[in-house]
Order: C-alpha cells, then structure tokens, then sequence
C-alpha cells in the first residue's frame, strides 16, 4: 500500500544511505546517478469519477532510457512503473530499487527500456489539494488516477501498447484495475504488494484512523490551516510507521529498548517533515472505491503478482491469491518467505527478493523484437 510505509519502517541504514522518510521530499543523494528526465502532461476539464472536474489537471512524470519504435512506427519498449500511497515516481531511483533493475544487462537496463514514472494525481509534482484548493480538491480514487495514467501514456507519449506496467502498493492495485480497463494495453503485468479485494477489515480501519487523526486535531480547522496540525499529522505518521514495520528485520536492527524506541520517534519525526495533512488524507481515502475482485476474469495479460509474508497489510493467512490467480487467464503469484531481510510491506521495493520473477516475466511474454542494448551508460 504505502511508499511512505517502506520509507518509514522497512529500510534500516546508514545515516549516509537512508532515503527520505516520505517519498514526496527531494530524493536522497544516493538516488541522483541516473540521468533522468522529467515531464508534465496538461489534462484539460479532467472530470473525476465523483462527477467533479478540475479546469488544468497536471500529471508530473520522470523517464530512464529512450523510446524505441517497430517497423511500423510504434513505441514498442515503454516500462511504467507506479508508486504507492504517499510515494512518488522518483521513490524508484532508490538504489534497492533502480540499482538492481537499470544498469547494464539488468531485467530494465535503460539501453532497451524507456522507463517512466509518473507521480499520480495528489502526489509529488502532480496536481493535488495543497497546490491552493485543499478540501475542496476533486474527490479522487483509484479509477481517476488509472484514468489519467492511460491519458498520460496514450495522448501525452503516443504509446498504444506498453511492454510491461509494473506497481508496487498502491501501483500495486492499480495494476489490477489497468488489466480490467484496458486488456490489450500491456504486454505483461506485474502488481507488488496488495490484495484483489476490497479495502475493509483491517486494512480500512486502520486507514480511517490516520484521517480521524488529523481531523480532530483543533489546528485542522476543517483543511484550512495556517501551520500543519502537528498532533493530527503525529497520529497519521505512527500510524502508518507502526503498519509498515518488518518484525523479525527490526528486531534482528533494534534488539535493545532504547534504540527502538529512538528509532522510530526519528523516522515519525522525519516522516511528518514531509507530510501535508490535507494530501495524507486525500491519498489515504482514495482507495475507498478499489474492488477489482468482481472483475478479475477479464485480466488476459500475463501476470506475476509478488507479495511478501511480513506485510501487516496485505496478510498472508488470507485466501484470495490462489482464488484470484485461478480465476485470471496467465497469472503467477509468489509469497516472499519472511526473514530477518524482509522489510514487511516494503519489501515489494527491495529488487533482489524478486528481481528473477521479473525475468521470467519479460521472458515469457517476449515477443517481436527490441533495439540491442548499446553500450551507451546512462548512469552518471
């Protein structure tokens, strides 16, 4: 579910190596080697799924690599990549992430694939409520941000068929909702970190909590706050560090009192820094409509979908990925066995637990042909 989660609770480093505790502040030093470009995609009267419509929706965007067209004049090589809740599209040149999958001869090196990471609607550089209209921002969902993504690709980029759409939490669910909306549209699928069913039990309430939270913070004041809600925001960023955490890596990290305990004032303390409350509760909330449970039979693109053992959120004594997978037309599904390495729900953002699922994806649905890797590097 959340990029912010991994952030928060799932990586343990070095000061020189943490990432930033929420995904949307300026990636860390580690993460600026890959030449990157970046984008924006004007969306005019956007109307959301709620019936509003926003007059200029602006869909923000970071790309790796070069388009590459067939014979017949098409893109055929676009990778997209989607983040979770509170992440943006730069949370992937994180070297866990970018490091095992960009460079030479790796499953996305840059010299075959053109990569592109959006930043969705309410996130990062894309339009959202703390851009000036706060509460009164559309009301958006999943479905409006699959919406705007495919305008992203199909107008904005000229793409008609991705090689491959991969998602992590949040991008995770998103994925599922892209097979059901557009069948044809991705060669391959990989969804990370979620389940195929409707967000309740568990997962929603502890959702609902984070946005009682800042919402009966007085300093709140219905959105329209001066300073954030500091108490409000506190309640949200625990939350969401507590339903991140790994067990058994924090543990093996932080066997003593003491240092757990600083350890996680530290990375709330980190996380707010980067939190708007009126954002968190917009992002949290919009996944109140996601149930692609009914519609999985219409998923015909190759599929693997990795889930990690660890993850609070999406746990693993529930059913519904062999059901779901049984009722898809090509889909794999893996658990990652917990261990003291594991970073719980983060783990769908650590390459190397599933970095060989990848490969056997793209080699199963291989097909037509791409430009040969140059031996141009296009890391700095």
């Amino acid at each position: 579910m959340f990029a912010l989660l991994a952030l928060l609770a799932a990586q343990v480093a070095s000061p020189a190596q943490t990432p930033p505790a929420n995904a949307s502040t300026a990636p860390a030093a580690t993460a600026t080697r890959w030449a990157t470009r970046e984008g924006d995609h004007v969306i005019r009267d956007f109307r959301f799924r709620s019936g509003e419509t926003l007059p200029v929706l602006r869909l923000h965007y970071t790309s790796l690599g070069q388009p590459h067209r067939n014979a017949r004049g098409e893109i055929d090589n676009a990778v997209m990549v989607l983040h979770g809740t509170g992440g943006t599209g730069r949370q992937f040149l994180q070297p866990q992430f970018a490091d095992q999958l960009y460079g030479p001869g790796q499953p996305l090196d840059i010299r075959r694939y053109w990569i592109i990471l959006p930043d969705n609607i309410g996130h990062g550089e894309s339009s959202k409520p703390s851009d000036g209209l706060r509460m009164r921002f559309p009301r958006y969902d999943y479905a409006d941000m699959v919406d705007a993504q495919h305008r992203l690709l199909a107008d904005g980029l000229g793409i008609r068929e991705m090689r491959l759409i991969m998602g992590t939490s949040m991008g995770c669910m998103h994925g599922l909702i892209w097979g059901q909306a557009y069948p044809d549209f991705a060669r391959a699928l990989m969804p990370m970190g979620c389940l195929p069913i409707e967000i309740a039990g568990l997962n929603r309430m502890w959702r609902q909590l984070a946005i009682d939270g800042i919402k009966a913070d007085p300093a709140w004041k219905n959105g329209d706050y001066a300073a954030q809600p500091t108490a409000g925001v506190r309640t949200a960023a625990s939350l969401l560090f507590v339903a991140g955490g790994a067990p058994l890596h924090l543990q093996r990290e932080f066997p003593r009192r003491d240092a757990a305990a600083a350890h996680a004032q530290e990375r709330v303390a980190r996380s707010m820094a980067g939190i708007d409350a009126n954002d968190l509760i917009y992002q949290v909330d919009s996944s109140r409509t996601y149930d692609p449970w009914p519609g999985l039979d219409r998923i015909t693109a190759p599929l693997t979908w990795i889930n990690s053992a660890d993850d609070f959120i999406n746990p693993r004594q529930l059913d519904h990925p062999a059901r779901a997978v049984a009722r898809m037309k090509d889909a794999r599904f893996r658990l990652v066995p917990e261990s003291a390495d594991t970073r719980g729900h983060g783990t769908h953002t650590w390459a190397r637990f599933w970095k060989a699922d990848l490969l056997d994806l793209l080699a199963r649905t291989e097909g037509g042909s791409l430009m040969p890797p140059n031996d141009q590097d296009h890391s700095r």
